[in-house]
């Protein structure tokens, strides 16, 4: 097995380019033990930068978390994201240390405004450095912006942004078109979320036409495909032992030009602009 690969963000830290999201877990405590293991295993594995929100389960994964990882936040690389909502001067602040109570950290790594709102984004980009210069985050970044987005983004101050957070899959490949090109030229990172489109690219005849050629899944092609891509981050979720192997097993899957041309057949990239999409 390698060493899963690296991505650098703006200001030099590099973070595993495959890490672990967390959309639902923790909230049935049937699985609870179960998640937390599966999490834990990761970490064992390598992907060691963890993805919640505030959102999740209202606070209640970020509390998940914080049960499930103690005594591993200096193995971690933790991101959370805030509300639109509360991305004011005055609100911002309270989101973030409610998050950092809840995940029992001292400092976020990442911190990403979860979507644009109505809060002007000049406030939103003062708000976030002054976390910043606080030591409260490392940095951060948005979710869901598009191109113009972005623009807008860097037109308020906001250079020091370091990641967009992108719905970004085989079967959903719009930002291939202009958002990835504008990222690549702003040296910024994309982190792809629901990277197999939450389960549903499972059994897709192309995938398991590939996969069947390097004995893999078609789910492990999936992300390979991403993980290929240099500066992008992905971070499919987990709740089992099996499925965080299977998931860390992707990072040492090399695509052959034969393989990427099925694929491009099977799921053809956008010949023009597409609004990003969003799950």
């Amino acid at each position: 097995m390698s060493e899963i690969g690296t991505v650098t963000l703006p200001g030099g830290r590099r973070v595993p380019a495959l890490g672990q999201g967390t959309w639902r877990l923790g909230e049935d405590p049937d699985r609870r033990a179960e998640e937390a293991a599966a999490l834990r295993a990761g970490i064992e594995r390598g992907l060691t930068l963890i993805d919640t929100a505030e959102m999740y389960g209202e606070g209640a994964t970020e509390s998940f978390l914080g049960e499930a990882l103690e005594g591993l936040r200096d193995q971690l690389f933790l991101v959370s994201k805030a509300y639109p909502q509360n991305a004011g001067r005055a609100r911002l602040r309270r989101a973030c240390e409610g998050s950092l109570k809840r995940l029992k950290a001292e400092r976020l790594d990442l911190y990403l405004l979860h979507w644009r709102g109505s809060v002007p984004l000049a406030e939103t980009v003062d708000a976030m450095e002054a976390l910043r210069d606080e030591g409260l985050i490392a940095a951060w970044g948005v979710f869901n912006f598009d191109a113009d987005d972005l623009e807008d983004l860097l037109d308020a101050g906001g250079d020091g942004c370091a990641t967009d957070q992108i719905l970004l899959n085989l079967a959903r490949r719009g930002p291939e078109f202009d958002l990835l090109p504008l990222l690549d030229k702003l040296s910024m990172p994309a982190m792809a979320y629901s990277p197999v489109e939450q389960g549903r690219l499972f059994g897709h005849p192309a995938l398991d036409a590939v996969a069947a050629r390097h004995g893999a899944t078609g789910l492990q092609v999936a992300l390979a495909w991403l993980l290929r891509r240099p500066d992008t981050i992905v971070i499919p979720k987990a709740g089992t032992v099996a499925h965080v192997e299977e998931n860390r097993a992707a990072a040492d899957l090399r695509l052959t030009d034969a393989d990427l041309a099925d694929l491009d057949r099977a799921f053809p990239a956008p010949a023009r602009k597409v609004p990003l999409e969003m799950l």
